[in-house]
């Protein structure tokens, strides 16, 4: 479905007024001499635009594309998108509360929230807004190509090849036809640190207003942290950081153990505390948790088995909260990680059924004050960050049927 191709096929530098000395006050005539030096001139405009952004517009001169073209965006059939879903169900799942709350942060911006999988195809898309232009209507849809093979020079597609967050303003696009979008996107990866998605805040006719970069790359941190715990859920998950209040939000770290103790990844705030590997190609060899964490099996055992987080020394040196959990379907692993029945602590048969519940509820309770405590008493916001409901979240704070 092809949009008109704009009256002057003219590079954007034309439209442009240029003033006579190098010096340039506005982001647009810096892109408008960069223009005019790569498309005019044959030169690198390196130091008007970024790095990926020429290199985008390289790539798309070698493909023989002309930034006057119209852009043909591919039809989108009821078996493409459900075949788009269908690949990227967990993303979707694991995405979809921070996907929720930040549309309705942004509603009254003007933006549209656009998330890709790793090939380019949209697959959720913000709902469409009064007034919004054919382009957006059109790329906004799940099922489109939104890589740079299709649609030139993006921010998503720039962040598919490199790998790396980007921000695409006006005229760094590099269609005429997409001038007037201005976009910022963020890489989502998983266990194995690959891209697994992109997360992108687009807006046209008007610069943004806020910083919309570190925005995608908040909200795309927060996606990643729940993809990689949902792919990981038979294995050991160690949530850590400096602050007990930071546990439970895009800024923790996160690093998965399996049944021998090694590490099988952590995420981007794990690496920079622990100087760890994204995902070790062979765990066997890698590095394991007594080694970054100084923690024993049998100490990993009762630190899951406790439901609480513990301030513990690194052997780095770094003091950090260190809380381990085990869901349902880990229960497998943390035996195995408990090693002989000599390392690992064993509750008598008789009570351990007996004292099993009130210390889960013990646990529970302090996790859920502590997250409150954390989001200055706000219910709902602490159980979107514990993914829980408002109402366990009430249960829990209710005294016992038997106190008192």
């Amino acid at each position: 479905m092809p949009l008109p191709t704009p009256h002057s096929a003219a590079p954007a530098a034309a439209d442009t007024a240029l003033p006579p000395n190098l010096f340039f006050s506005t982001t647009a005539q810096r892109v408008g001499l960069a223009r005019q030096r790569f498309f005019d001139e044959g030169q690198r405009p390196s130091g008007l635009v970024s790095d990926v952004v020429i290199q985008s517009w390289t790539r798309c001169n070698q493909a023989a594309r002309a930034v006057g073209e119209a852009l043909s965006f591919n039809p989108v059939t009821r078996s493409r998108i459900d075949s788009a879903i269908s690949r990227n169900r967990m993303l979707l799942e694991a995405g979809h509360k921070d996907l929720l709350q930040l549309q309705d942060m942004l509603a009254g911006t003007g933006c549209k929230v656009i998330l890709t999988d790793a090939r380019g195809i949209v697959v959720h898309v913000s709902p469409a807004q009064a007034g919004e232009s054919r382009l957006m209507e059109l790329a906004g849809r799940v099922g489109v190509d939104l890589s740079e093979h299709c649609v030139g020079t993006t921010a998503p597609g720039v962040v598919l090849l490199s790998g790396h967050s980007c921000t695409v303003r006006g005229a760094e696009h590099y269609f005429q036809v997409n001038h007037g979008m201005h976009c910022a996107a963020a890489p989502i990866r998983d266990v194995r640190g690959e891209l697994a998605a992109v997360l992108d805040l687009s807006c046209e006719g008007r610069e943004f207003q806020f910083d919309a970069a570190a925005l995608a790359g908040l909200y795309a941190s927060a996606i990643e942290n729940r993809l990689l715990i949902r792919q990981s859920r038979p294995f050991v998950l160690l949530r850590f950081q400096a602050d007990p209040q930071l546990l439970f939000t895009p800024m923790e770290g996160l690093a998965a153990i399996d049944e021998a103790g090694q590490l099988l990844w952590t995420n981007a705030a794990g690496r920079s505390l622990l100087q760890a590997p994204q995902a070790p190609q062979a765990p066997r060899h890698a590095a394991g948790a007594e080694q970054l964490f100084g923690l024993k099996l049998a100490e990993l055992v009762a630190a899951a088995r406790s439901g609480q987080w513990q301030w513990h020394g690194l052997p780095n040196g770094l003091r950090l909260c260190v809380l381990v959990q085990a869901e349902a379907a880990a229960t497998r692993t943390v035996v195995a990680l408990g090693g002989s029945p000599a390392e690992a602590p064993a509750a008598a048969p008789a009570t351990a059924e007996a004292h099993a519940q009130p210390r889960l509820r013990t646990a529970s309770q302090q996790l859920i004050e502590q997250t409150l405590a954390a989001c200055g008493g706000n219910v709902s916001r602490a159980a979107r960050q514990l993914g829980v409901s408002r109402g366990l979240i009430y249960r829990h704070l209710q005294p016992p049927a038997d106190a008192g």
